[in-house]
């Protein structure tokens, strides 16, 4: 089985989107470099610095299957069927939104009511020995505490919001302490950090 790694774009007071779910500066270094990169399903081009359109390139090369949850699915509008990094998507939700699979047949999107235990495993599944990134703060938590998680990889944006919807992890039961950085790329307006989840 590949890593489950929870993923986020985050500023440095620990915010991934703004009070309303927008995501204000936190996406800006995605086009600000001279590197051209179209998305995996093509959606749009990033346009990076080269030590970003590496770490980029890296991480896209191992993903496998996307986990989240329905409020990220829903704001995205389900990507209209394709997420941007072109992998199967698994969503944890209480319901599945019956409409929306309806009018996208072919998406290769799966929906786990059973809680995230089984959201992981079913994206285990589907990814094989490549990498399972958790998106959203409420299911990264819940794999955190669950013991799911084998890295955290944070695109740590020199922002600081003030206030946000939540910080990524938000209420932690208890703390955590991740190991020391197997990863540090510095990019323009962006640092690229992965810590390990002890075990």
């Amino acid at each position: 089985m590949g890593k489950v790694v929870a993923q986020a774009n985050m500023s440095l007071d620990g915010y991934v989107a703004k009070q309303d779910n927008t995501i204000g500066r936190l996406f800006d270094w995605l086009q600000i470099g001279e590197v051209a990169i179209p998305t995996p399903a093509g959606d749009f081009t990033v346009h990076l610095t080269p030590p970003s359109a590496e770490h980029l390139r890296r991480w896209v090369s191992l993903l496998g299957a996307l986990v989240c949850g329905r409020t990220l699915f829903d704001v995205a509008e389900g990507w209209q069927g394709r997420h941007t990094l072109d992998v199967p998507v698994v969503v944890v939700t209480h319901r599945v939104p019956t409409d929306w699979v309806d009018a996208h047949p072919d998406a290769p999107f799966s929906f786990v009511t059973d809680g995230v235990e089984a959201a992981i495993a079913r994206a285990q599944e589907l990814a094989g020995d490549r990498v399972v990134a958790v998106a959203g703060g409420t299911i990264a938590r819940q794999c955190l505490e669950l013991g799911l998680l084998d890295e955290v990889a944070v695109d740590l944006v020199p922002v600081v919001m003030g206030e946000g919807n939540r910080p990524f992890f938000g209420e932690l039961s208890s703390e955590i302490l991740l190991g020391d950085p197997t990863a540090c790329v510095q990019g323009d307006r962006v640092t690229h950090l992965v810590f390990p989840v002890p075990r």
